[in-house]
């Protein structure tokens, strides 16, 4: 086998559509109550709504609902366009590596890299644990420019990424350093 390819998950993530639902619930809600504030509309679900004025708390209400609203959207449009997602393609025949990713839609919504394998020095994996856990595949290119090559999002486990990398070393036949 001459090529290997890796796909990249985008923004069609379970974590983005459970995100932009739950922000636009609540955004729709917000905006609901002042908006009926503002009508002068008493909602005999809670007791707290029927006592609230539009100046000042429906009026905040209403742009904390609008906010949540153009938020939830921006989700729901990075979700539609898949924005992120693509491949990682290593082809020995021709010896070019290529990065695909999708953008955001307009004359730069397509990104497609492609660099030599000769051009390459090393496959570098960085691990950083914490409150924010990062574990990324790099090439490391001879010039010293690294190319993240991992999906940013949840962090793949220490196994799987060192297995990638391992993968990816012994396909392209060079060596594999870490942070």
């Amino acid at each position: 086998m001459k090529i290997k390819k890796y796909n990249i998950k985008g923004s069609r993530r379970f974590s983005n559509y459970w995100w932009a639902s739950i922000v636009l619930a609540a955004g729709l809600c917000f905006f609901g109550v002042g908006i009926s504030s503002y009508l002068n509309y008493k909602f005999n679900f809670q007791q707290v709504i029927e006592d609230l004025s539009f100046i000042p708390q429906g009026a905040v209400m209403t742009f904390y609902g609008m906010t949540a609203i153009w938020i939830s959207l921006f989700i729901w449009y990075t979700i539609f366009f898949n924005v992120g997602s693509g491949y990682n393609e290593f082809n020995r025949d021709i010896g070019i590596v290529t990065i695909f990713r999708l953008g955001f839609p307009g004359k730069n919504r397509i990104l497609k890299l492609q660099y030599k394998v000769k051009d390459i020095a090393s496959v570098r994996i960085s691990i950083e644990d914490g409150l924010s856990p990062k574990r990324e595949i790099y090439l490391k290119m001879k010039d010293k420019r690294q190319i993240p090559l991992t999906k940013v999002g949840t962090p793949i486990s220490i196994y799987r990424i060192e297995e990638q990398a391992k993968d990816i070393a012994t396909f392209l036949n060079i060596k594999i350093e870490g942070n």
